[in-house]
């Protein structure tokens, strides 16, 4: 915060700032509880003509403040100085990211692209709102809600925080809206070879090109698909084809060991009995150039804390080396706090944040 030589805050920001990442210091409303003053980081989204300030966060909440609560504030580099990790920038990310999982449906708005996937998962059935959608905003969330409707499918969007060229300015205007923010995802990003490099036990892991890789292996997935907790019942074709979406998509399991029953585990069977169809430990990785993206890495309940992933993570970059690869990624829910430390004791750093926003009334 800049101080002057007689020691006062001075505010150092004004509506010419829209569109920079500022640091803020506000005097806090007695309401709202707390110290006299609380600092805000984020972009300056907006400034309106009633002097009230819109700053979004990193992880996407917007703040409001009157510019009569300033106390102090400045202009900050767009991104952080240093940051571990391969250098990249957020739309070669993006694109790498939109690749590893594509829909089986897409249509550009502009520079937006319209995802769906038959209501299988957000990410492939949300629009991507980078760049311009060569519209107006209001029209073009007009256009996104329609095209979703007409596939009976909620309107989401898909936007990003965190990094420059990130959408802080769209994700003011959808609260502004009343869309929803449902879910927040870090990408984090980190170097391949530490991951291959785990102490790990590789010699379970079953590697294949589809996810009827691993044990029983039959026809709609066998017991991958089982494990895999985005899917229940008989996968449809479009979870098989956005599963089976990227240039060089590989699939890991790890079956379960006969001697590990657990009575008491209901997924073991009252006998104690494992179904010898579901893998103990699944996982994904789509290479693509110097990228190797990780998802679907999930550990029976029971079974975690045994080093399941960390043998799923080593293998499917073992693999990712031999292609070539060099760099890796993926992403993890805020709210999964288990799987976010596991990533960062693998060297994972946090480049951006990306928000799924629901329409109202969807």
């Amino acid at each position: 915060m800049e101080i002057t030589g007689a020691g006062r805050l001075e505010v150092r920001i004004t509506p010419l700032d829209v569109g920079k990442r500022v640091s803020i210091r506000r005097l806090v409303d007695p309401s709202e509880g707390g110290g006299t003053f609380t600092d805000v980081v984020g972009v300056l989204t907006s400034w309106d003509e009633n002097d009230v300030l819109v700053i979004t966060r990193r992880s996407g909440e917007v703040v409001r403040v009157p510019r009569t609560a300033l106390v102090a504030g400045k202009t900050v580099p767009a991104t952080p100085a240093r940051r571990r990790g391969p250098a990249t920038g957020f739309a070669e990310l993006t694109s790498v990211m939109s690749r590893a999982w594509r829909p089986v449906e897409s249509e550009p708005l502009g520079e937006w692209e319209l995802r769906a996937a038959g209501g299988f998962t957000r990410r492939a059935n949300s629009a991507l709102a980078c760049g311009d959608p060569g519209l107006p905003v209001d029209e073009a969330l007009t256009l996104v809600r329609s095209w979703y409707a007409a596939r009976s499918l909620p309107a989401y969007i898909q936007a990003a925080t965190g990094a420059a060229g990130t959408q802080e300015a769209l994700c003011a205007a959808l609260d502004e809206r009343g869309w929803v923010r449902e879910v927040s995802a870090d990408v984090r990003i980190g170097g391949l070879a530490p991951i291959a490099d785990l102490d790990a036990d590789i010699s379970r892991v079953t590697l294949g090109r589809s996810p009827g890789t691993g044990p029983a292996a039959g026809g709609g997935g066998g017991g991958w698909l089982r494990r895999y907790q985005r899917s229940s019942g008989e996968p449809g074709p479009e979870v098989l084809e956005v599963l089976g979406s990227g240039p060089s998509v590989w699939f890991a399991s790890i079956a379960a060991d006969p001697a590990d029953t657990d009575p008491a585990n209901p997924a073991d069977g009252a006998d104690g009995v494992r179904d010898p169809e579901v893998p103990v430990a699944i996982g994904r990785c789509v290479v693509d150039g110097r990228w190797a993206g990780f998802m679907a890495v999930e550990v029976d309940p029971a079974r975690r804390r045994r080093g399941l992933a960390r043998s799923v993570m080593a293998a499917l970059a073992r693999r990712a080396l031999e292609e070539g690869a060099s760099a890796a990624w993926l992403q993890v829910e805020r709210e999964n706090t288990a799987a976010g430390a596991l990533y960062a004791g693998m060297g994972f750093t946090t480049h951006h944040s990306y928000h799924h926003y629901r329409a109202p009334g969807d």
